[in-house]
């Protein structure tokens, strides 16, 4: 299941045109969405993913 980094919590646009994308909770900018970022240097699934609006236990 693809996961969709606009209903995450730690997504944010940015302001810089070469790297318009970024997660705060791993503190990084790309091009292409975060989540696919995590899943291509780690071979797995974000696990940084909190769905906005949800509440923290």
């Amino acid at each position: 299941m693809k996961i969709d980094c606009r209903k995450c919590k730690n997504y944010y646009v940015t302001w810089d045109p070469n790297n318009p994308m970024g997660c705060r909770k791993f503190g990084f900018k790309s091009k292409i969405m975060p989540s696919d970022v995590v899943y291509q240097s780690s071979g797995a699934p974000c696990n940084g993913f909190e769905e906005k609006g949800s509440v923290k236990k």
